[in-house]
């Protein structure tokens, strides 16, 4: 099996956890979160597809913590009831954790052995997408496991009332 069919099945094995996790998970912002995720992993899949087929692929300017970003803004209100994540939905996390950060040294194993430049240019993207991946991930699991500390870490104005302007 060569580093395209392999990146095809951690794809397609990626999407069926996501979307497993998804349905598994109570709290709002991880499930959309899960579901996000899946968005872009189906993305990579038709992007390893066009490569095997040597279609190319299109230069859209995506970025996974842009979605998510809008995710937890569209789900405010919901982030501020105190919800405790199950044990299984912080497993999920930690198991998303482990699957983008293999994603990641897979691909950037498969990009230093690259046949072409189709194939180089598509793994340093799928390296950059899966990191941040691994960031909504981690970020998320903070946030699931101790929403009170992630608020003061990642709201500073809340805490600090804001930086002044002159």
């Amino acid at each position: 099996m060569n580093a395209l069919e392999i990146a095809k099945k951690m794809e397609a094995d990626a999407i069926a956890f996501y979307r497993e996790a998804s349905k598994k998970t109570s709290h709002a912002v991880g499930k959309k979160m899960f579901l996000s995720i899946m968005e872009d992993e189906k993305r990579h899949l038709k992007m390893i597809d066009a490569i095997i087929k040597d279609v190319g692929i299109s230069s859209k300017d995506v970025s996974p913590m842009k979605k998510i970003k809008t995710i937890f803004e569209e789900l405010k209100h919901e982030m501020g009831k105190r919800i405790k994540a199950t044990t299984d939905e912080m497993e999920a996390f930690k198991i998303a954790m482990g699957m983008e950060k293999e994603g990641v040294e897979f691909y950037r194993k498969s990009a230093s052995g690259a046949k072409n430049k189709k194939e180089k240019a598509l793994f340093e993207r799928l390296i950059k997408e899966e990191e941040q991946h691994y960031a909504v991930f981690a970020n998320s699991y903070f946030f699931m496991s101790d929403t009170g500390s992630w608020f003061m870490w990642e709201e500073h104005g809340i805490v600090d009332g804001g930086t002044p302007t002159a």
